[in-house]
């Protein structure tokens, strides 16, 4: 983690990549949560998925924790979020040798 000219803290994490992270943790909460309801499923495998559960929601939770305080601290000035540009060179022939065409 840098400082910006501003003397703010920066950071590469952005709070939609947060958003997006905790997105995909619900969505695996959600099926797991379903495995743990499976009545045609053995007891074992139902409770690998509980404890498998427990993890995903520490992990959740982290991550909700780490979002509120980076919005918080954008907001009071305390950090900086960083731009990443997107330097994309897939499908642009520009970049395709003598090999590539």
């Amino acid at each position: 983690m840098g400082s910006s000219e501003s003397g703010r803290r920066v950071v590469a994490e952005t709070l939609g990549s947060l958003v997006d992270k905790i997105a995909i943790v619900e969505l695996k909460r959600f099926h797991m949560a379903e495995q743990v309801q499976r009545v045609d499923a053995p007891e074992a495998h139902r409770e690998a998925c509980r404890g498998r559960l427990q993890v995903l929601d520490a992990q959740r939770d982290d991550l909700v924790t780490e979002l509120d305080q980076l919005a918080a601290d954008v907001a009071a000035g305390r950090r900086e979020l960083k731009v990443y540009r997107q330097f994309k060179m897939y499908n642009d022939p520009r970049y395709r040798g003598a090999a590539g065409q």
